[in-house]
């Protein structure tokens, strides 16, 4: 028996004017996968991110998301966006924060209920951030600000999770949260999709990576997309990123 992938990829074209974000782009994402979206800068992950969400008309192709199109299955795909993109400065509750991934399950006539509170509280526990759902979101870390996004993405009830670079400028302990996090996610049956810039962790967090740049090289086990060929190919000879790669797959 075949298993529906929870996210279908077909020769999808995305263009922005007349440069091509995305050209050709052709994967299956299982279920209960944690997925890395690698790349050089301007390589079309965050754009990958849109199409799922169809946030982006593409020029061809289409996305399916578990076997639906993508336009028809707006509540099973959630989204954490990158922390420049978001006004910290807003005077907001995290609880609230958390909340307002209730709003699209909520009809504009009702209002929030005790099961809808109970939800966006659940999602902050299971971040760790339940003793701050009073503070002020501008008031935290960015580490714990990003966790509060999560909150929200988890209470909206969607089966994927889209984030966009998590683990950007966070310190140490605070990415090792964040993973922890994803993980027990992951675990609880949910697909993560994350687009991620640092190759010397990507092997280490993620079940399977995609390789793009416009075009998908590579999506495959981490073993696969990482082999220094191919990311040489990618980033343009750029070797001294992952120097280490090659080192450590000489000593195999």
């Amino acid at each position: 028996m075949t298993t529906t992938p929870a996210i279908q990829v077909e020769n999808l074209t995305v263009s922005y004017g007349p440069v091509p974000a995305l050209l050709d782009v052709t994967l299956d994402i299982p279920s209960g996968q944690l997925v890395g979206v690698i790349g050089p800068n301007g390589s079309g992950k965050s754009t990958l991110l849109k199409a799922i969400l169809g946030f982006v008309t593409p020029d061809f192709g289409n996305v399916k998301i578990f076997g639906e199109p993508a336009e028809n299955a707006k509540g099973r795909v959630a989204y954490v966006p990158q922390r420049g993109a978001v006004d910290w400065d807003f005077p907001i509750t995290v609880r609230e924060v958390a909340l307002m991934g209730r709003y699209g399950r909520v009809p504009w006539w009702r209002d929030l209920s005790a099961e809808d509170y109970q939800v966006a509280d659940e999602a902050l526990e299971m971040v760790r951030m339940e003793d701050f759902r009073d503070r002020q979101i501008g008031q935290l870390s960015g580490g714990q600000q990003q966790r509060v996004f999560m909150a929200r993405a988890m209470a909206q009830g969607g089966e994927i999770l889209l984030l966009d670079e998590p683990f950007s400028g966070v310190d140490a302990a605070t990415e090792g949260a964040i993973l922890d996090v994803l993980e027990e996610t992951r675990t609880a049956g949910r697909t993560l999709v994350v687009v991620h810039h640092d190759l010397t962790t990507a092997a280490e967090y993620f079940d399977s990576l995609v390789l793009l740049k416009q075009r998908c090289y590579a999506h495959g086990p981490p073993d696969s997309v990482l082999h220094p060929e191919l990311l040489a190919e990618v980033y343009e000879g750029s070797l001294r990123v992952f120097s280490h790669l090659t080192s450590s797959q000489e000593e195999e």
